[in-house]
């Protein structure tokens, strides 16, 4: 099992670049950054972690920004958006910033994605709530076509273009493995139709995240497929916690980290990594 962390880069915390560099040292396999345009001030979506929104969110550097500065100084370091709120974002040019990354890195690039929660912030990119998965599902298709094809098209409800030249291709063929999010009743769908890897919020779920892992492998097989790789978000770092997802197969386990300076971050990764085996 392979081990990350996640934290939200912003103004006030520790740079992404030395984040990436004290990460890299430490052995972990990857760095994730989530994303949020911007949050509308009327506050009208409740925030899944209950409570207060957290500043970070509004706060927070654009992901590929911050995962190109990783790049940079790292060589070995996977660089992950955790997640890349796609339906806020035009789908060529999102296909153009991820290839760029991964062409420049070396292949390096996870590419997690969700349809995400805060109805009037995708509202202001002109996605409506009632049909982000439905826009995602093209766009995801879409980027994939211009991923792979020397001439690609595209024409769907959402998304539409004639024959077109994109370079450069990504360097991880076909395409950056693409980690679908979240945890709802159609999650796996979604999952097992476009993408290549399922990313739940293990911190959230419980010890029922063992149980849905097997479903998910079970369906898999039921649909001709290898078994799905999992990344388990926000993973209490302490044993008892990651020795069952261990057993369960997950891929890989990532740790939070606060929007902290290095003073409280590093630390931190001196923690986590103590747990790595």
């Amino acid at each position: 099992m392979q081990y990350g962390v996640v934290m939200f880069p912003t103004d006030y915390a520790i740079r992404p670049d030395e984040l990436a560099r004290a990460v890299e040292s430490r052995g972990f396999e990857s760095l994730w950054v989530p994303e949020h345009t911007h949050i509308p001030a009327s506050r009208k979506s409740p925030w899944p972690g209950g409570g207060p929104l957290p500043k970070e969110y509004w706060h927070s550097y654009d992901p590929f920004v911050a995962l190109a500065m990783a790049a940079a100084v790292t060589t070995k370091l996977r660089l992950g958006t955790g997640i890349c709120l796609v339906i806020e974002r035009d789908p060529i040019t999102l296909a153009k910033e991820v290839a760029s990354l991964d062409h420049l890195s070396g292949g390096r690039v996870l590419f997690g994605i969700g349809g995400g929660w805060n109805a009037e912030e995708m509202e202001d990119h002109g996605t409506a709530y009632k049909t982000r998965w439905r826009r995602l599902r093209e766009q995801i298709l879409a980027m994939k076509e211009l991923w792979t094809k020397e001439e690609a098209e595209f024409h769907g409800e959402f998304v539409n273009f004639d024959k077109s030249w994109a370079h450069p291709k990504p360097a991880q063929k076909p395409h950056p493995p693409i980690l679908m999010g979240g945890d709802g009743p159609t999650t796996f769908d979604r999952v097992l139709e476009y993408c290549d890897g399922w990313m739940p919020i293990a911190g959230r779920m419980g010890p029922g995240l063992t149980d849905k892992i097997a479903t998910l492998q079970r369906r898999a097989k039921d649909a001709g497929r290898k078994p799905v790789p999992v990344t388990a978000f926000m993973v209490k770092p302490d044993p008892t916690a990651i020795e069952p997802l261990a057993a369960a197969g997950i891929e890989r386990a990532i740790f939070g980290l606060p929007s902290e300076g290095r003073e409280k971050v590093l630390p931190l990764l001196d923690a986590y990594a103590k747990l790595m085996k």
